[in-house]
């Protein structure tokens, strides 16, 4: 959202106001952190508005004194009324990080790494009173990279939503932007991410894990168990099983060398190369291997 802002304050445009949730306690100070956006409209000298509930009457009332021609969203998490959607002249415009109708819902980003798609995409619609089904604006398609992770392509899209918003913007301007109705049977739904999630099943198809892995980078990370304690996986790749190794169980540690350790699956095996154990920093495996034991058949299961 940050992004998306400050494209369109470069732009040019008057920003009226930006409404953002609402400040957080942060750590054991307790002290009140702002939101990145809050951050950011201070520093440009707009006026910030955090309402605890956009729908409640008093939000409402508020947000109406401020004459924009159209209101803008991106990432902000809440519901928007269909009183709000009407209130100005352009209505409500939304960036959503999929080629919608694909992967509606909270978190489209991760899940087409998980699904194993080659690419998605930034579209631009007008907002309506359903979760991501208004008429699509603009479009513009991202490739997925083997290399991708969930943040590394939330950086990517990020990028081309602040860019895609200005052009759309520039377009209404015009009048020249064509609406086109989403296809609801190409739709499907990308649920929100929980912690629960992450936990590898080794009984799994390596690629499967790996995609989880990478999709779940950085947060709510994918993770297993060594002698009892939490170890988030952060990066992992698919090989084939050594030789003489096939017939072992899932989750069995097959082979370990000085900068990895790889475990069988359902389907190959998988290399991990950085991990982290529970209350320690982020490392990779050559490091880890220093002070902590990994043996060939020693097994990572789904339990603690």
């Amino acid at each position: 959202a940050v992004g998306a802002l400050q494209s369109i304050i470069d732009a040019g445009y008057d920003v009226t106001a930006v409404v953002t949730q609402p400040d957080k306690e942060k750590g054991r100070s307790k002290e009140l952190q702002y939101t990145p956006v809050k951050e950011c409209a201070l520093k440009n000298n707009i006026t910030v508005l955090q309402p605890k509930r956009i729908k409640s009457k008093e939000a409402v009332e508020e947000l109406s004194k401020y004459e924009a021609d159209i209101f803008i969203v991106a990432a902000f998490g809440q519901i928007l009324s269909a009183e709000i959607l009407s209130m100005p002249k352009y209505g409500c415009i939304n960036i959503h990080a999929s080629l919608l109708p694909k992967y509606r819902g909270a978190a489209p980003i991760q899940w087409a790494i998980i699904d194993g798609e080659k690419e998605t995409g930034i579209t631009i619609m007008q907002m309506d009173e359903g979760i991501d089904t208004g008429d699509i604006l603009l479009q513009e398609k991202v490739a997925i990279l083997d290399t991708d992770t969930g943040e590394s392509l939330f950086d990517k899209l990020a990028e081309c939503g602040a860019r895609l918003l200005v052009k759309a913007l520039q377009l209404i301007e015009e009048g020249s932007l064509v609406h086109v109705k989403q296809d609801d049977s190409m739709s499907c739904y990308a649920k929100m991410l929980t912690k629960d999630m992450g936990l590898l099943d080794f009984k799994k198809d390596a690629e499967m894990l790996a995609r989880l892995v990478r999709g779940l980078n950085s947060w709510p990370s994918a993770y297993t168990y060594y002698k009892q304690k939490t170890l988030k996986i952060w990066e992992a790749v698919v090989c084939v099983m050594p030789s003489g190794m096939k017939n072992v169980l899932s989750g069995t540690v097959v082979d370990v060398s000085k900068d990895s350790f790889t475990i069988s699956t359902g389907k190959d095996a998988l290399k991990i190369t950085k991990v982290q154990l529970e209350g320690k920093k982020k490392m990779d495996v050559a490091t880890f291997l220093l002070g902590y034991k990994v043996e060939v058949g020693q097994t990572f299961t789904i339990n603690r």
